[in-house]
């Protein structure tokens, strides 16, 4: 009988891993950049230095469906973005100082070559949002809608 006792917490602590693995796991995202577009969540790389806006999305294969790339500049202006060494399809959000929808870049082509097209917003943006094709139709995003920026720092929820 002592040795039947012995092996329980052994059993009960395998069993519990995965549920103790999937709970440090939220904890992290839980503290991870990220958005939300009508109740949808995306966690979002930032890039907020010269260098990691150019970068961007450049040279990437594939990105999972919740995430994307958050793009902070200093101040609201015009902005254009364009595709060039981008091999994904994206939508681009184009959001003012307050975090609302200016204008939407939906579903824009990747560009492999040196002359790649431009794709301005429609007026003043501070910040640029950058997902997966088909996300803003799937979330219905239109101009003005808002989006709630979790744990990047620097800019605080409305």
């Amino acid at each position: 009988m002592g040795m039947e006792c012995a092996n329980i917490p052994k059993m009960t602590a395998r069993k519990f891993l995965p549920f103790l693995l999937l709970l440090a796991l939220a904890a992290c995202q839980a503290t991870e950049p990220h958005v939300e577009i009508h109740g949808q969540r995306y966690f979002v790389e930032i890039a907020d230095d010269d260098a990691t806006r150019q970068q961007g999305l450049m040279f990437r294969d594939e990105m999972a469906e919740n995430r994307g790339m958050l793009f902070i500049f200093r101040r609201e202006e015009p902005r254009s973005f364009w595709m060039r060494n981008t091999r994904i399809p994206l939508d681009i959000i184009y959001l003012d100082s307050d975090m609302k929808v200016v204008s939407i870049s939906a579903d824009t082509p990747p560009c492999r070559t040196s002359q790649c097209p431009g794709y301005p917003s429609t007026g003043p943006a501070q910040y640029v949002l950058e997902l997966n094709a088909g996300q803003a139709q799937a979330l219905n995003l239109k101009p003005g809608d808002p989006v709630i920026p979790q744990n990047i720092p620097g800019i605080e929820a409305p």
